[in-house]
């Protein structure tokens, strides 16, 4: 059992921590506090092939595997969350496209998408309509040689500036969850309309917004996979996806723990380092702990996505250990920086605010013990 990177690993952990330092640092400040989109890192991402670094070379990809992709959330996010989230988000409308996308499809939408020509995003949750997808009220019907949609969905980030939108929706309400089905929405298209971008307390950069679908019309061929295998779509995704949530909740807790360490040098009470009081170092040991924990689970998950082993179960323990750490990590850095630590444009403040989010999309904490649960009971 081997539990060091490879050297390509580390290569790819060392050039986006660089590029990071170079482009994403410097702006995450004004990106969260003025809530704009980092249009220009994408652009950047896209440069470096890292839109779609986990996807096939043949569609525009750069062949990495899926730790690959992983270890890139996660330095992005030590640096921005709002960056890692809306790549994971782009990622969320790539993946179904390549497992159960046509070959035309796939030329025509996966392509641009890993290639970073335009972004992706993925359009499930409704407003009465979240952990409980059965109780999704847009529908799809036939009408001749397109199928026509209506209803609207909430929470769909990237919305606003995707090309394109993986959206689900019921085509035989009788059947529940084998009633659903995925269709590929491309921007622009008659029917489809992007609402006003929804004002959250972290990831303020990310676009988030609600769809929705007035007699929204598509080519029969737009329908991805098979009528009925929405559901199984959108779980295999969502199970994916929790990786990737993983390594942003444990790159915001390993950033939470280095500005932790920073500032337990620097501060200086009672004529000493605040570091050197045994509170402060029980927390910091605690801290570092439980961020390698919650590393090697996730990238433990990410290693049985790349062998073709079930993940489902390794995913929500991922998801949901790295999300609680990344929430008690960042309110220990609040607690180890004081006062500092509690005012707006502080790093730790930022981070206490992204680390929120990652407890509760894709899956709370209480469904992630479900999904446990039922992994280990049935």
């Amino acid at each position: 059992m081997d539990f060091n990177l490879t050297e390509e690993h580390q290569l790819i952990r060392q050039s986006v921590k660089e590029f990071c330092d170079r482009y994403v640092c410097p702006i995450a400040d004004e990106v969260d506090q003025e809530s704009r989109f980092p249009a220009e890192t994408i652009k950047k991402l896209a440069e470096q092939d890292l839109m779609g670094i986990s996807y096939p070379v043949e569609y525009g990809g750069a062949g990495a595997d899926y730790l690959s992709y992983v270890i890139v959330l996660e330095e992005l996010s030590r640096a921005c969350v709002t960056t890692g989230f809306t790549v994971e988000c782009h990622s969320l409308a790539g993946f179904p496209l390549l497992k159960f996308g046509t070959e035309e499809q796939k030329e025509k939408y996966l392509t641009p998408l890993c290639k970073g020509e335009m972004l992706g995003s993925f359009a499930l949750t409704e407003p009465g309509a979240g952990t409980d997808t059965a109780a999704g009220t847009t529908t799809a019907v036939v009408d001749g040689n397109e199928w026509v949609l209506n209803g609207s969905k909430i929470f769909i980030s990237n919305a606003p500036v995707a090309g394109v939108i993986i959206v689900f929706a019921m085509t035989d309400k009788s059947r529940g969850t084998d009633g659903i089905s995925a269709f590929i929405v491309p921007a622009g298209t008659p029917g489809l309309e992007i609402g006003r971008h929804l004002k959250k307390t972290g990831i303020r950069g990310s676009l988030t917004a609600e769809v929705f679908l007035k007699n929204c019309r598509i080519p029969k061929e737009n329908l991805l996979g098979v009528e009925g295998q929405g559901g199984e779509i959108a779980r295999m995704t969502i199970d994916g996806g929790r990786i990737g949530i993983a390594a942003q909740a444990v790159g915001i807790a390993q950033a939470a723990l280095d500005e932790s360490i920073k500032y337990s040098k620097e501060r200086i009470q009672f004529g000493k380092p605040i570091g050197t009081f045994q509170a402060v170092q029980w927390m910091i040991a605690n801290m570092a702990t439980e961020v390698q924990a919650s590393r090697l689970l996730t990238y433990q998950a990410a290693w049985c996505y790349d062998q073709g082993l079930p993940f489902s179960t390794q995913a929500a323990m991922a998801k949901l250990f790295a999300s609680e750490t990344a929430s008690r990590q960042t309110d220990r850095a609040i607690q180890i920086h004081g006062g500092v630590g509690y005012v707006k444009g502080s790093k730790v403040e930022r981070l206490y605010r992204d680390a929120m989010i990652t407890v509760i999309y894709n899956g709370t904490s209480e469904t992630m013990r479900k999904v446990i649960a039922g992994g280990l009971l049935r």
